[in-house]
């Protein structure tokens, strides 16, 4: 990626790995730059097309490489923005199957310390949250007695 030097935050990578911290950010600078209305819902937009395509500069230069050759051809900035959710917003699902995994095999007596071990219950626990499931202290009390 060679225009990793001009950008204001990380690129969102192919794989979409980094999409759930991307997306944030995107959204938190296109609306410090009063942007963000210009990929709301068209019936929202009150932008012209300078905004319209400062934003799609913005988010262009914020794509990996590759996904700017694949949406190169993608002139509306709502179009890329929608085809871009659909394409990884399902990493929540990911995230979220991959912390029940970590939380259902999580086991005290697996770690070296008390700190190690609550260091990953709160990984665990936030990553869950972010995924909009929250643990009920029964269920840490639970997960501390079952191994």
């Amino acid at each position: 990626m060679s225009n990793l030097s001009k950008l204001d935050f990380i690129a969102l990578e192919v794989s979409g790995r980094n999409y759930l911290k991307w997306v944030p950010d995107v959204k938190l600078y296109l609306t410090t730059k009063n942007l963000y209305p210009a990929i709301e819902e068209e019936t929202k937009n009150p932008g012209g097309e300078a905004k319209k395509a400062t934003a799609m500069i913005f988010i262009r230069r914020h794509i990996h490489d590759t996904l700017q050759t694949e949406y190169l051809t993608e002139e509306d900035l709502r179009a890329l923005w929608v085809t871009l959710v659909d394409h990884f917003d399902r990493q929540n699902d990911i995230f979220l199957l991959k912390a029940r995994h970590d939380w259902q095999h999580l086991c005290f007596q697996d770690f070296k310390s008390v700190n190690e071990y609550n260091s990953e219950v709160c990984r665990i626990r936030s990553l869950l949250k972010f995924c909009n499931e929250t643990l009920t202290e029964e269920d840490l009390l639970e997960n501390r007695t079952s191994c």
